[in-house]
């Protein structure tokens, strides 16, 4: 159009941001926007709505921010774009906190933004939160709609409370595949494979057929229960008996499966035999496998699959380290953290959640942010000696070789993975 001669109007910009959304092109989107400056159409409720939505949607959450902050007038749509967009971005506080600005500024939720706070308690394990919002949902009738009650169910499982949320699903009037998938899920990321595997046996009996997702959730439900057996079973079946076809992600769960079994050279050997190109998600399961049992060499063979398809993920460069380390082959972790730096890999750092009194508290290792730090650590002191009683065993193998056993239970116990 411009090539043309045309001018484009406040018509054709939200046409075109809108494919650029689709598309997740940033750098088009961006064009496209310092077009719309130049011709004058900033400030209008559909462009500047369609701005935010790309912006989001490309993972630009600050620059959408920026957009909406600076909009005149807002609509529900520019609200929902922004929560959706925090929610699918990895900002679950921010997605709770613009959700009680919308309600402050007398602007009714709608069905996308609901499915997106409680999306976020479930990603924060904000269990006060999601009751809240769940009573919300009942006071504005939304619990009629099938997929807020399915997105209910997997917050509540997701913050651990499990019976409720089979309660719920018990009581859930014309529950579909996405309900059903939900519930198999929400056993099986808890580690009870038995009951996943029921839930999909009542779901056959009750004339749902399972789909592509379904079949995910329900073996990966077998891997963290290891129910080998089982979860052969059902992989074969899909395409024998279902007719779905076979997708990364359920290889992936297959391999995932295998390793954690300890058939790693067939969880190799399926991996090098399936009809589509494995990625480095496939791999690195394998390779988690080779740290867990402590397989140096096929580690090794699998992490140079891995970097020769993605040479920048911090994460197995660390596995790769750990399988090394377990064996005290200091010289190897050594010669990864030289690759490392050679290639410009940064380890990023984990972090944990926790609620306590209605809050959402972040912190990672060695973390003194907060300002009662001092009491916490004297506090997690204290539960070392009972933790001990009861069994727990630090594994201090993965730790820093050239310190004590007791800096490394040190360090471990302020490590936000290994706290109990």
């Amino acid at each position: 159009m411009i090539e043309s001669g045309l001018r484009p109007d406040k018509y054709a910009f939200p046409f075109a941001l809108k494919s650029c959304a689709g598309l997740s092109d940033l750098q088009m989107g961006k064009q496209i926007h310092q077009h719309l400056l130049c011709h004058g159409c900033s400030n209008n409720l559909f462009v500047d709505a369609a701005l935010v939505d790309m912006y989001a949607k490309c993972g630009c959450v600050e620059d959408a921010r920026l957009v909406f902050d600076k909009m005149p007038v807002r609509d529900l749509v520019c609200w929902t774009s922004m929560i959706s967009g925090y929610v699918h971005n990895g900002y679950d506080g921010e997605t709770l906190e613009f959700f009680d600005l919308m309600r402050r500024s007398d602007v009714k939720p709608n069905r996308v933004s609901l499915l997106s706070v409680l999306l976020a308690c479930g990603h924060l394990g904000a269990l006060r939160k999601g009751e809240w919002f769940h009573n919300y949902v009942i006071q504005t009738g939304f619990d009629s709609d099938i997929l807020i009650s399915t997105a209910v169910i997997d917050m509540y499982a997701k913050c651990g409370s499990l019976d409720l949320a089979q309660y719920l699903f018990d009581h859930t009037r014309g529950k579909d595949i996405v309900c059903w998938s939900a519930m198999i899920a929400s056993y099986g990321a808890h580690g009870l494979g038995r009951k996943a595997v029921n839930i999909f046996n009542q779901m056959i009996d009750a004339g749902v057929k399972p789909n592509a997702i379904t079949f995910s959730c329900l073996l990966s439900a077998c891997s963290h229960s290891g129910l080998l057996e089982e979860g052969r079973r059902y992989f074969e079946s899909m395409n024998k008996h279902y007719g779905i076809m076979l997708k990364l992600s359920h290889y992936a769960c297959m391999v995932d499966l295998l390793g954690r079994a300890g058939l790693l050279l067939e969880a190799e050997e399926l991996i090098l035999r399936m009809p589509l190109e494995p990625d480095p998600s496939i791999w690195g399961s394998l390779l988690g496998a080779c740290r867990i049992h402590g397989n140096i060499d096929l580690g090794a063979r699998v992490a140079d699959r891995i970097f020769q398809l993605d040479p920048t993920q911090s994460g197995y460069y660390v596995l790769l380290s750990n399988i090394y380390a377990a064996k005290s082959r200091w010289d190897k972790v050594q010669k990864v953290r030289e690759l490392m730096v050679k290639r410009g890999v940064n380890k990023t750092q984990g972090f944990s959640l926790i609620e306590f009194n209605n809050c959402v508290y972040k912190f990672g290792v060695g973390d003194r942010s907060h300002r009662q730090s001092d009491k916490i650590y004297s506090f997690l002191e204290e539960l070392a000696a009972p933790m001990r009683h009861l069994g727990y065993v630090p594994m201090t193998d993965f730790a820093l070789h050239d310190v004590e056993d007791e800096m490394k239970e040190t360090a471990l116990s302020h490590h936000s993975e290994g706290l109990p």
